[in-house]
Order: C-alpha cells, then structure tokens, then sequence
C-alpha cells in the first residue's frame, strides 16, 4: 500500500510490529507522512523490511517492545542486509488503538455503520497500523 509514486528523499522512519504469524511493517517521514504500509507473513518479514530499505532512505527501525521483540531484534541485526539503529517502544494497548485508528483511516461503510464503534472488528489484520502507530509513539516522544 503505498501512498505516493515517489519516494521521499528525507530519512523516514520503518515501524515493524512483529508476530508469531504476521507481521506489521509502515514506513513514515518525520514530517508524519505515511509512505507505506502493509501486514505480511512473519518469514516475509526480513525480506520485506531488506526491499523497503532499497526503495526508502530508512535512518531507524522502531519496533514493540513486548513478546517476541528480544528474538527479532537478534533476528533482524543477523539478517538485514545492512544494519540499522532498531529502537523498542512502549506498545502497549496499540491493538486497541490501532482498531480504533483503523476505522478513522478506513470510515465503515454501508451496515457496518450501524454497529456500535467498540463492537466493530476490522476486516482484515491491523498490524501495519500498530507499526504506524509505534512510529507515531516513538516521534512524540522525541517532541516531549
């Protein structure tokens, strides 16, 4: 899913929230312009973020800090084709603010905007917007 045809010429940031079985990957400006985002399956992941940094001037990997954040740092330091500064953040409760960021991105439609907001599920995994929302965790806090 990418934004724009072009790809920017200021360093952006790659927010991975990894997974078991997927994996959530977005890559963001610090001016927070989305470029990229998209859900992909765990042993893709290397692979992925190795083509993202070809085609986008990756300057930090900001990943969560929960379950198997440890490993896939290991991971991805032994395996990226160049190494790159990965930072964890805080991310907790990003499930539910990625679904509630889910619907702002994508507005329900048709029935679905009859059913309560907290009751409504996202149709598909919202994994990319977790690594978005992680990016966003990890600018505010530099703003701070």
């Amino acid at each position: 899913m990418f934004s724009n045809e072009f790809s920017p010429t200021q360093p952006v940031i790659l927010g991975f929230d990894p997974g078991k079985d997927k994996c959530g990957v977005a890559i963001m400006g610090l001016d927070r312009q989305l470029h990229y985002h998209q859900v992909v399956p765990s042993p893709e992941a290397i692979a992925t973020i190795n083509i993202l940094r070809q085609r986008f001037p990756v300057s930090l990997l900001v990943m969560g800090n929960q379950t198997t954040a440890k490993r896939w740092k290991q991971q991805l330091q032994q395996e990226l084709v160049e190494p790159v500064n990965i930072v964890l953040v805080d991310e907790r409760y990003s499930t539910l603010e990625a679904r509630d960021r889910y619907w702002q991105m994508y507005p329900p439609q048709g029935l679905t905007k009859l059913i309560p907001e907290g009751m409504r599920q996202p149709p598909r995994p919202i994994d990319d917007i977790v690594a978005i929302l992680l990016i966003e965790r990890y600018l505010s806090r530099l703003t701070e």
